[in-house]
């Protein structure tokens, strides 16, 4: 007899795992435009005080492929939180870097909370921005999704 093995793809494997992934791309051109017009106005309303911190140039002006990295990654974690129409503010949404550059997520209030009722133990993040784009990957693992 023929053993048949039932072949996995990869929403099986992330299931198996309990395992989401976000992932996002942003226009640095999109972010630079919201500097110049809104300013300080967006920078407070999306960014944390340390990411600005973080993403500051040696002249203390905003590195805005940084920030839109940050942005990419602030979208892919609300897709794994699948926060849908869940009013989540930007800056519950934090990416941090270690002292050799590691970015990881830090998740405080409205999406600290929405990230303990959906299951979600542990994110991961990836971060890359190459000419006018960045990009942020963001991996999940959740308890109990199987």
């Amino acid at each position: 007899m023929i053993a048949r093995r039932r072949a996995f793809g990869a929403g099986d494997v992330a299931r198996e795992n309990g395992l989401r992934v976000g992932i996002d791309l942003m226009s640095v051109d999109a972010v630079e435009e919201s500097i110049r017009v809104h300013a300080g106005r967006y920078l407070r309303r999306v960014y944390t005080s340390r990411e600005l911190r973080d993403c500051a140039t040696s002249g203390g002006a905003p590195d805005a492929r940084r920030l839109a990295a940050r942005f990419a990654a602030k979208e892919a974690a609300l897709k794994v939180l699948r926060a849908g129409d869940e009013a989540v503010p930007w800056q519950t949404v934090g990416v941090l870097t270690d002292r050799f550059g590691r970015p990881s997520i830090e998740l405080t209030g409205a999406a600290a909370e929405l990230a303990r009722r959906r299951g979600v133990e542990a994110l991961d993040v990836s971060l890359t921005h190459e000419g006018p784009f960045a990009a942020a990957v963001v991996v999940a693992r959740v308890r109990g999704e199987l």
